[in-house]
């Protein structure tokens, strides 16, 4: 969603669409202005049992932010990306990104699969997309 979006994440689905109870509760205990974090939100899921996709519908249905990717893309304020291109990229993590790319993008889940089968953190796996120019997308919440 663009920013011309914010605060209408609930128009990306079909109206009427429903949220567990019990996901939702736990989505509204940890939202602070309106915003919950990508890591609290696949805390969320993880915990209560839900998929990413599941949980991320219903942050858009109650119509919440979602802050901090945890990939550095969006949700930092104002600079909005934190991730800077890296300067250097291993063969193996080159090699890996280029693998699971579909349609020239890679996709969130494969970013995160990336990281921990190299066993680095997230955002050097998006740092690296970067430096070779690939779009990350989609979002395994759906944020954009």
């Amino acid at each position: 969603m663009t920013h011309a979006d914010k605060d209408k994440y609930f128009k990306k689905h079909t109206e009427g669409s429903k949220v567990d109870d019990d996901l939702k509760q736990e989505i509204i205990n940890h939202i602070k202005k309106n915003n919950i974090t990508c890591k609290k939100a696949e805390e969320i899921a993880g915990e209560a049992g839900y998929s990413l996709e599941e949980t991320g519908r219903a942050i858009d249905i109650l119509n919440i932010n979602i802050t901090k990717c945890q990939l550095g893309l969006f949700g930092y304020g104002e600079t909005k990306k934190i991730v800077q291109p890296a300067k250097e990229i291993s063969p193996e993590l080159k090699e890996s990104i280029t693998s699971a790319l579909k349609d020239g993008m890679l996709s969130c889940a494969a970013a995160w699969e990336i990281a921990k089968k190299i066993n680095i953190p997230r955002m050097k796996v998006c740092a690296a997309a970067e430096a070779l120019e690939i779009k990350i997308k989609p979002c395994q919440l759906g944020a954009f």
